[in-house]
């Protein structure tokens, strides 16, 4: 091993990874730092060699960057829910537009322009659900009811208070607590807790009751435990987005959603084209669509259930006229959907992600057949390493 367990080096730390850790060399050899940022000279603390890299703590900063700003949660180091709240917001930015600029280098092969991050207009507050959990109470006690720890997969921290949720969600979170430990004994093993914003300003805490999000002037109902994107702020410049570059030079006139949830994508783009479709495959998502579809007032949307295996079969629409959104799982599209897209032939693909890394994987596949006209990241995610990429694609 390259070094020996808790040995302390001083490095510069010249870059961050995609996991938000700065990267280090020690004679050549690389250290991956948590929370040490590019430009600062570190005494980190070696807890793990790999077989290409080492991991290590951050023991001290002893040349700080000028992009190092004072967090604002005294949890941060230790919750493992952001990591970059020691980094200051023009210049988390600048590292996610370059960090998917490197992806499509390395991962693909391509070389193409990534336009500047689109901030979100709330930094810290801004997260519309969060998801505490706990482990298994003990002699009718209940632990810390949090997060994990910071490198840890099962050991929760305990988090009283999340700054970068919503201020109505910080007070219900005060009261769960407070109920769940009360009840201590009701819970034979750990949960994962539920705390959802709606209109109304009443916290959702049950996965199964209804919540509603504002999106423009289209109003979105759908059950508080499914997906629906959790930063309001930042929705309308999001969807906006995507809806003209769906559009394109005006040649397009018929959208598909092939992965539409409860209408997200469809609804607030239909105005802008002749008809719209989305499709999706939970039934219940379909229904909370056509719901909102019919509360909204939007006659030329409709949505229907597809199938896995032949996903466009009830898409008549003319191929050289029709833009399709995807915007899929962490995980990417699988390789039968994508061979699905590239046959049924849609002029302009908009391709949204929460993970550029797999987006990229996919976008490998689709190069031979399209053309990639806009890359554009927007943070949904401030403090925290995450962000969503919206990549546009013309056909060749």
């Amino acid at each position: 091993m390259p070094f020996e367990y808790h040995q302390e080096l001083e490095l510069e730390i010249d870059s961050l990874t995609n996991l938000g850790k700065g990267v280090g060399r020690y004679q050549d050899w690389v250290v991956f730092v948590s929370h040490a940022l590019p430009g600062e000279l570190v005494k980190a603390r070696v807890f793990r060699n790999s077989a290409n890299f080492s991991e290590a703590d951050l023991v001290e900063v002893l040349r700080p960057s000028a992009d190092r700003v004072e967090p604002a949660c005294k949890l941060f180091g230790e919750c493992g829910g952001c990591q970059y709240q020691n980094l200051s917001y023009p210049a988390q930015l600048e590292w996610k537009r370059g960090q998917v600029a490197e992806l499509l280098r390395r991962m693909a092969g391509i070389e193409f322009p990534v336009s500047p991050v689109v901030p979100s207009p709330v930094t810290y507050g801004y997260r519309s659900k969060i998801t505490p959990h706990f482990q298994k109470p003990e002699h009718g006690k209940i632990g810390p009811i949090g997060f994990l720890i910071e490198g840890r997969r099962q050991q929760v921290l305990d988090v009283p208070r999340c700054p970068i949720a919503s201020d109505s969600i910080n007070r219900a979170l005060e009261n769960v607590r407070r109920e769940v430990r009360a009840n201590a004994r009701s819970y034979k093993k750990g949960a994962t807790l539920l705390l959802r914003d709606s209109l109304d300003g009443r916290v959702r805490t049950d996965p199964t009751e209804m919540a509603e999000e504002q999106v423009g002037d289209i109003i979105f109902s759908f059950h508080a435990g499914e997906f629906f994107q959790n930063n309001p702020h930042i929705l309308p410049a999001f969807t906006g987005h995507v809806r003209q570059e769906a559009l394109g030079d005006g040649s397009v006139t018929h959208l598909v959603d092939a992965y539409c949830g409860s209408g997200l994508f469809c609804l607030t783009a239909a105005s802008s084209f002749t008809e719209a479709v989305g499709i999706e495959i939970s039934e219940s998502s379909v229904d909370w669509a056509k719901r909102n579809a019919d509360r909204n007032g939007i006659a030329n949307c409709r949505f229907i259930q597809g199938d896995a295996s032949d996903l466009f079969a009830k898409v008549t629409y003319p191929p050289s006229r029709t833009a399709v959104v995807i915007d899929p799982p962490r995980k990417g599209s699988s390789p039968e959907f994508l061979a699905q897209l590239v046959a049924f032939g849609p002029r302009r693909i908009v391709y949204v992600s929460c993970d550029p890394a797999t987006q990229i994987r996919d976008l490998e596949y689709l190069k031979e057949d399209y053309a990639i006209t806009c890359i554009q990241p927007f943070d949904l995610f401030p403090q925290t390493r995450h962000l969503e990429c919206v990549v546009t694609l013309q056909r060749k």
